[in-house]
């Protein structure tokens, strides 16, 4: 709540007069969208109200269109808004009018949802939104609403009924508490004839509305603005939830702790899933997990609706003591803490549940809160962990506001309860697709950069893995990474650029000949998601010995240490972390036909390749049962690779005797090569890195489940390298 700079106008007249009514409502809504302390990731709805024209009849109708159910203001497109017949969202009034009993809690007031996608136009199928109400009742054309940090505080104020008409008069009204539907899309078309503009949802948000969307747009930033301001004339930048109990820890020793213990907290909270991890160590977090009154305000919960079906009811506070706690200790208590919580959710399940409740969700808190270490929150993706650590950041701002002008309250349990649990939530839930093979999996690849390593970190992204792109030339894999994200539209983090703000994949510079190098690569992807499951290595080294086989001992040494020894460094050093998660993992590495094919001219590349299989074999030993070893053994593979660069492509088409002119491009050259390979193959067809990472990708999910310490061929079928 200190910095205005999100409160700034972004309307642009000149770009907003060549949208249609669509794309301006779509427009706002991403102006909106923008920032976390204005509307939550996923939550708040816009609308418009517009003259279209029937495709039937031909003739002009009004028509709503509001964001519907899912999407996200900042991302929403044309496809995330719900189109309905407004004279027929109205007709529905008369219809629920002859429902006994009505109320905001009672079956008639769900069964009014499934009747909204009986008034869509023109066959849209965006589901509408359980706030489609809200919308549709409000007698203006536009209607923006956010949940914005400062209006929440008032909302969730003990007194905020008298502090909302302290900051806008009669301009905004109060609404007590009442869960978002048909009676609240009623109660809201009393408030318009009032004469306000808005209304201070309790325990909610803002609504506010007018017959010009760009003046709907600066009535939303004024009316947070206001309430920012009454807040922080107040002193809530300052505030420090009742004093300081203890000091944060210097980043150094922050993340040594994490890197020992986010492994091993994600085992513990992994029984319903594996789950992917977000820390957040901002100084407003520090502060608050630092404070004297954290305990009091996380046992009383978050209250906005939004805000605990991601973080829960209240998340885990660990009663730790940074000065004093050793890890062991440190444990100890989060095992105990954690034992609690799961009791005090089970309990609160059964005190609550009703009659036709849905089944308990896991009982495990999904955020977690470490004085001096600062808040771990968890999902079954990144994206959503991320979303649910800046869920409960909007949350500790909302308490900092309400405790700085009164005293913050929650929800009553039993109707944070009936929310959580809500009957139409869990449909939702229920539609949602099922998760893929690699969903919930952290994947470091090493050798992303290029080549097999490149098919592969986008093979297992497509799959649902996230992934720690990692490269010696850090450079490629943080090319990789961006445009990756930029293409399938999720978060991007790059090593050192803050470990929270990454997405789905990560890059990181890994030398696999330095075993402090790995470390530190590995240390950056549980930083990044709290653990590690597979690991891919498809970094290698060829040196070309001379026509004789020769290979000069510098030479030889390199590829021992990148082909065997890099290998056996990173499943070292990886070994740490799957022993603290004590969960199954696998690991593949990508050795070659090489290994069993004898040749003249490549001896320690080959030798060191066979070694490479053994070492699979020994590892799968070491590693078992917990991690299943593998290894993929590609023929030469030239779209893509590193290790195929033109000099070593001519000195192949010399010794071939293949015809090559040396004014031809470099992939020509490379194309003719893997053409003369391929002849010599039984599938007559290059080998590309695709098959390697579809070869890969098997290795990991669970088709091969049972598959430990093999060398699975990938050469198109060359008989020389035929297992005896």
């Amino acid at each position: 709540m200190v910095s205005r700079a999100y409160f700034r106008n972004r309307w642009d007249d000149e770009h907003a007069a060549r949208l249609d009514p669509l794309d301006r409502l779509v427009y706002r809504s991403n102006l909106l969208g923008q920032d976390w302390r204005i509307t939550n990731t996923g939550g708040g709805n816009t609308s418009s109200k517009v003259i279209e024209t029937d495709p039937l009849t031909r003739e002009p109708v009004d028509v709503l269109w509001v964001k519907g159910s899912g999407g996200d203001l900042r991302t929403a497109g044309r496809a995330n808004f719900a189109s309905l017949y407004l004279d027929k969202l109205a007709a529905l009034k008369s219809v629920y009018a002859q429902m006994e009993p009505r109320g905001p809690k009672t079956p008639a007031e769900d069964q009014m949802v499934g009747l909204y996608a009986h008034c869509t136009f023109n066959r849209n199928t965006r589901a509408p939104s359980i706030d489609t109400p809200l919308h549709a009742f409000v007698p203006y054309r536009h209607v923006d609403h956010t949940h914005p940090v400062a209006c929440i505080a008032l909302a969730t104020a003990a007194d905020g009924p008298a502090l909302t008409r302290a900051v806008y008069g009669d301009e905004v009204a109060w609404l007590d508490w009442q869960r978002p539907g048909f009676e609240l899309g009623l109660a809201l078309q009393q408030v318009c004839e009032t004469g306000a503009t808005g209304a201070i949802l309790g325990g909610h948000g803002l609504i506010n509305w007018a017959d010009d969307d760009k003046a709907c747009y600066l009535r939303s930033l004024r009316l947070i603005a206001l309430a920012s301001d009454f807040l922080e004339t107040r002193g809530a930048s300052s505030y420090v939830f009742g004093g300081t109990r203890c000091g944060p820890l210097s980043e150094a020793d922050r993340n040594r702790l994490l890197f020992a213990l986010l492994p091993w907290l994600r085992g513990r909270l992994c029984v319903g899933g594996r789950m992917i991890a977000t820390t957040d160590t901002a100084p407003a977090v520090m502060t608050f997990v630092n404070s004297v009154d954290a305990e009091r305000l996380a046992g009383l919960g978050t209250s906005c609706p939004d805000h605990f079906l991601r973080t829960k009811i209240k998340p885990m506070l660990v009663a730790h003591d940074p000065s004093a706690g050793s890890l062991k200790g440190l444990k100890a208590t989060i095992d105990a803490g954690l034992a609690d919580y799961q009791r005090d959710y089970a309990g609160y399940y059964e005190a609550h549940k009703r009659r036709d409740s849905p089944a308990m969700r896991p009982s495990s808190p999904s955020v977690v809160l470490i004085p001096g270490v600062g808040m771990i929150a968890w999902g079954k993706t990144k994206s959503e962990s991320r979303v649910t650590a800046e869920f409960y950041k909007a949350a500790i701002e909302v308490m900092r506001g309400a405790e700085t002008v009164s005293t913050y309250t929650a929800l009553s349990r039993q109707e944070a309860f009936d929310i959580e649990y809500w009957q139409l939530e869990e449909a939702k839930l229920r539609r949602m697709p099922p998760g893929k093979e690699l969903s919930r999996r952290i994947v470091a690849v090493i050798g992303a950069g290029s080549g097999i390593g490149r098919a592969a970190a986008a093979r297992l992204l497509r799959e649902g893995a996230v992934v720690a792109a990692m490269d010696l030339k850090v450079g490629v894999a943080a090319a990789f990474a961006e445009s990756t994200m930029k293409r399938v539209g999720m978060g991007i983090g790059v090593a050192g650029t803050g470990i929270a703000a990454c997405g789905d994949v990560m890059s990181a510079a890994c030398d696999i000949t330095s075993r402090s190098s790995v470390s530190e690569a590995l240390h950056q992807v549980v930083l990044a998601y709290g653990g590690l499951d597979h690991v891919v290595i498809t970094a290698g080294l060829y040196v070309a010995g001379g026509a004789d086989g020769g290979t000069s001992d510098a030479a030889w040494n390199a590829m021992y240490r990148v082909n065997v020894r890099g290998p056996f460094l990173v499943a070292d050093e990886a070994a740490h972390i799957w022993e603290a998660q004590g969960l199954t993992g696998s690991m593949v590495v990508t050795t070659s036909v090489n290994a069993v094919v004898p040749k003249v001219s490549s001896i320690a590349y080959d030798t060191g390749k066979a070694a490479a299989n053994h070492l699979v074999r020994e590892l799968a030993c070491r590693f078992a049962p917990l991690v299943r070893v593998n290894a993929v053994a590609p023929a030469a593979v030239l779209v893509g690779s590193s290790m195929f660069p033109r000099e070593r492509v001519i000195a192949s088409l010399t010794r071939y005797q293949l015809p090559y002119d040396e004014t031809e491009d470099t992939p020509v050259l490379r194309d003719r090569l893997a053409t003369f390979y391929a002849r010599r193959t039984l599938t007559r067809a290059p080998v590309m890195p695709e098959d390697q990472a579809e070869a890969i990708f098997l290795l990991l999910g669970n088709r091969l489940s049972k598959t430990t310490g093999q060398v699975l061929t990938v050469d198109g079928g060359l008989p020389g390298a035929f297992l005896r």
